[in-house]
């Protein structure tokens, strides 16, 4: 029945996103000024079949999943209650029911059609045998302590766990909870999971981990993806912090994989909010404190091409000191400190935080090192510590298993740290990765995965197509079938555009259509940052199309009036008597300067619906304070387009 259900709500709105053809463009000098490798196969261009989606080999499909779920086998999410596995963690995400850890049945809207389960490298699968009594750990005092507070529940169990996580930080995870044969049986064992609930064409496992560093409490971690099956990834163990801090070993490492098993692995960054200023550097290496090198760059351009923008922890694209100028920067901000909040934020430390800045001084790094470091797509994931990619706000199953549905959650801290508390009501229901690929496979996804063709939803399903190129028309915005004009004229989200052609500037053609069980569409953005002759870095949002644009006109300062709000917050419920189902549009840029780096994005944002918050009151009949938000603006992200004049 799954595989009935699967994809139902895409293969239903992507009709009127898909088909189409990419190819090279040149300008009249031969130089190319369009590029999106391993994607230029031109079949079915202008063919005679009557059908418009004969022969065509390109994307024509979302993909939803999600690149970061955590199971009992992360040393974290055990102690914190999870007691499911990567079995239940696939079962929920192809469509079946489950039941939580504290009992509660739970099943998806619509199946996902992809999963990373990505424990944690460190001590993987280890807690779940402290909890199992297991005799040879418990030899070890640490663990044998653990064990007994463990015992007790209640909050000794829960300051164990905060002091599990700050071994993490430390470095000082007990040696026998690391022993290479016992994580090799715990891999082993995943990778048999992985391979069973895998089934090319129709739901994808694909393997991966997260590699932990968070030295000092500063979180630098990273998830790493294979494009391979479970006969070379057993191959090697994952890379662990133990090992070393520094993300320049673990891209070794993964040097080192690749040559050892001629397989590929990529590697996304995630929650740079709490990296208090260490995850986008731009002048010192703050592993080493030595200054940035050329081969810094290159690594880090080669093995991440992307970037977890919005997850549970808060939301990743920038910040209201960042973008003071963007009316809708403060979303689901949280900027409190590092993770285990020993050393609170400063103002200073998100400057190299959040993605749009990392973006605008990637061309700066560019212009210095002939390397764009943060050359990145972007994606959204959860990191659910409880084994559920559940992140519907009406569907929300928390951040770790002591934050699953309750009628004291919003009141109830994440986590203390420190003297200092994650706010339950300051979690957020996000998100998921939708990505462009020709198949639902480990090798299409993963291939679309690094030419960057993805974007970030915060949790609706909302589709959405992003291309740019330098002869897109007002009538292509008309055309039903978009993709069909995009490929064939532009490159797709995570493309380049090259060398302006003489007297044009770039633009862009971008759909989007509402998910149908969520809230109408408020408006799409286009989000430019820029390098100027100075070597100094810009930013501009425009609104490049909007529901109700007959009655809706920006005023004298360009600033388009709010769609209006229809939630029902005492009901959890909204009316889509406002925004529209879908938009698309093709804009120029009026600020264009061919001289100039610059990059593009699209910002598609819903009209206001409840939040989970404003769910859980209504089912728990609870009164909330104000500082509660109850209302949010769902929003996606597509990844960027970047322009980079060239020099003949």
């Amino acid at each position: 029945m799954y595989n009935q259900l699967r994809g139902s709500l895409s293969i239903i709105a992507t009709l009127a996103l898909v088909a189409g053809v990419q190819v090279q463009a040149a300008d009249s000098k031969g130089s190319p000024i369009g590029i999106t490798p391993n994607m230029s196969d031109t079949a079915g261009m202008n063919t005679k079949n009557y059908s418009p989606f004969a022969g065509k080999h390109f994307p024509t499909r979302v993909f939803w999943g999600d690149t970061h779920v955590h199971t009992k086998n992360s040393l974290d999410a055990r102690g914190f209650g999870v007691t499911l596995g990567p079995e239940e963690a696939f079962r929920l995400a192809r469509g079946e029911e489950v039941v939580s850890s504290n009992g509660e049945k739970v099943k998806l809207r619509l199946p996902l059609d992809w999963l990373v389960v990505a424990d944690h490298s460190d001590g993987m699968g280890a807690m779940d045998e402290v909890f199992a009594g297991n005799p040879e750990l418990l030899k070890d005092p640490t663990v044998r302590g653990w064990y007994n507070a463990f015992a007790k529940g209640g909050d000794a169990a829960g300051k164990t766990t905060v002091e599990v996580i700050n071994s993490f930080s430390q470095g000082k995870i007990p040696k026998v909870l690391t022993d290479p044969d016992f994580i090799q049986t715990v891999w082993d064992r995943y990778i048999k999971t992985a391979e069973q609930f895998n089934d090319p064409g129709h739901f994808t496992a694909i393997i991966g981990y997260e590699w932990t560093s968070t030295e000092n409490g500063n979180n630098l971690h990273r998830n790493v993806l294979y494009r391979d099956g479970g006969n070379l990834a057993r191959q090697m163990l994952p890379y662990t912090a133990a090992e070393s801090f520094n993300p320049e070993e673990l891209w070794k490492w993964m040097q080192r994989y690749e040559d050892k098993t001629s397989g590929k692995v990529l590697a996304l960054a995630h929650n740079g909010n709490m990296s208090n200023g260490m995850m986008f550097p731009v002048e010192v290496n703050p592993d080493s404190g030595k200054p940035l090198t050329g081969d810094y760059m290159k690594n880090r351009a080669r093995w991440e091409p992307l970037y977890e923008v919005t997850q549970i922890k808060g939301d990743g694209e920038t910040h209201p000191v960042l973008s003071p100028n963007d009316e809708f920067a403060d979303f689901e901000t949280l900027a409190i400190g590092n993770l285990n909040l020993t050393v609170l934020k400063t103002e200073e430390m998100l400057k190299t935080e959040y993605a749009r800045k990392a973006l605008k001084d990637g061309l700066k790094l560019e212009e210095k090192f002939g390397t764009n470091p943060y050359k990145f797509g972007m994606v959204g994931s959860s990191d659910a510590h409880t084994a559920l990619a559940a992140m519907g706000e009406d569907n929300y199953f928390g951040k770790h298993a002591g934050t699953e549905p309750s009628k004291d959650r919003i009141d109830h801290p994440m986590a203390e740290f420190s003297g200092h508390r994650y706010e339950g009501w300051a979690m957020s229901a996000s998100g998921y990765a939708a990505v462009w690929a020709t198949d639902n496979t480990r090798e299409a996804l993963f291939d679309a995965m690094k030419r960057k063709e993805v974007y970030a939803t915060t949790g609706p399903r909302m589709l959405v197509r992003f291309f740019g190129g330098w002869d897109f028309t007002k009538e292509d915005g008309l055309n039903r079938l978009p993709a069909e004009i995009g490929y064939s004229k532009g490159v797709p989200m995570g493309g380049d555009l090259y060398t302006a052609p003489d007297g044009k500037v770039p633009s862009f053609l971008v759909a989007a259509m509402k998910d149908p069980y969520s809230g109408n569409l408020d408006r799409i953005q286009v989000i430019k940052g820029w390098l100027d002759a100075k070597g100094e870095t810009h930013e501009k949002v425009y609104d490049v199309a909007w529901s109700n644009a007959k009655e809706r006109k920006p005023d004298a300062k360009g600033k388009l009036p709010a769609v209006g709000n229809t939630v029902d917050v005492p009901n959890a419920t909204w009316t889509n008597t406002i925004g529209a189902p879908e938009l698309i549009t093709v804009w120029k840029d009026p600020d264009f300067d061919p001289k100039l780096k610059a990059f593009y994005y699209a910002r598609v944002i819903e009209i206001p619906t409840p939040r989970w918050t404003a769910y859980d009151a209504k089912h728990y009949g609870l009164k909330v304070g104000s500082e509660v938000p109850m209302i949010i603006k769902e929003r996606a992200y597509t990844s960027p387009i970047w322009y980079t004049p060239t020099t003949n």
